[in-house]
């Protein structure tokens, strides 16, 4: 499973600052972020080599998305259309409500199960897909403002052990200062290795198998309030788990 850590603070000069933790097969091709389509000249995205989608992108409007596998669904279906597509889609809009709106009329059968999140500096979204068990029905939750966080279980869900373990942590960490650039707390979180009494190593912020599967990538991201029209959004990117890999800025020049 993946990671997505959410801080909503409406007033704030950084309304929204988003942490995530890429968990994939390692031997999937990918290549960081970047202006990888053509045809989205406006999307910063890393890129699934394997399907041509993406985990998590931002365009220039401001609009951040990211995908997570629900459970019992890793990998891809021949079958079906890759999850990777959806970020795309939901990237192609200018505001995150309009985006929400837009894929929640999606067929969630076309797709194996999925969380996705949508945000921007004004509003931010949950969307759930059980696939084919759901009926393709795709529901649209707003993400209150506080500490949020999604794995392949529900947004805030204690069901996850990786919730239970680490949400309080993060709800008691220093939140993260763009401005003079201190993510310290929240890097640590993200390099973690601890898990709970009754979880193991697949459970901790980093995750590490015997089988190939892990924490491959993990980001930062924050976006600057509408009143700061001068201020870019900020996007630190690890190519490998945090902790063995430093947070570079993502060029987010057009």
């Amino acid at each position: 499973m993946c990671t997505v850590v959410l801080l909503r603070r409406p007033d704030s000069a950084w309304p929204l600052i988003l942490a995530a933790n890429r968990d994939e097969m390692a031997g999937r091709p990918w290549s960081p972020p970047g202006r990888h389509w053509p045809d989205r000249e406006n999307v910063v995205a890393g890129i699934d080599l394997l399907a041509g989608g993406t985990w998590m992108g931002l365009n220039d409007e401001g609009v951040v998305a990211g995908i997570l596998n629900r459970r019992d669904s890793l990998g891809p279906d021949p079958d079906l259309r890759s999850r990777g597509e959806i970020v795309l889609e939901a990237l192609d809009h200018a505001d995150a409500a309009d985006a929400a709106e837009a894929l929640s009329a999606l067929d969630g059968r076309s797709y194996r199960s999925f969380n996705l999140v949508i945000a921007d500096n004004r509003d931010a979204y949950w969307l759930k897909s059980l696939g084919t068990d759901g009926g393709g029905q795709v529901d649209c939750h707003e993400i209150p403002p506080g500490v949020s966080m999604l794995t392949s279980f529900d947004m805030n869900d204690p069901a996850s052990p990786r919730v239970a373990h680490f949400l309080p942590l993060f709800e008691a960490a220093d939140a993260p200062d763009p401005d003079t650039g201190d993510w310290a707390a929240w890097q640590a979180l993200l390099a973690s290795r601890d898990h709970g009494a009754d979880a193991d190593s697949r459970d901790a912020m980093r995750v590490s198998t015997d089988f190939g599967f892990g924490t491959l990538s993990s980001a930062l991201v924050a976006l600057p309030a509408m009143t700061r029209r001068e201020t870019k959004p900020v996007w630190l990117f690890a190519a490998a788990p945090a902790g063995d890999a430093p947070f570079e800025p993502v060029d987010l020049g057009a």
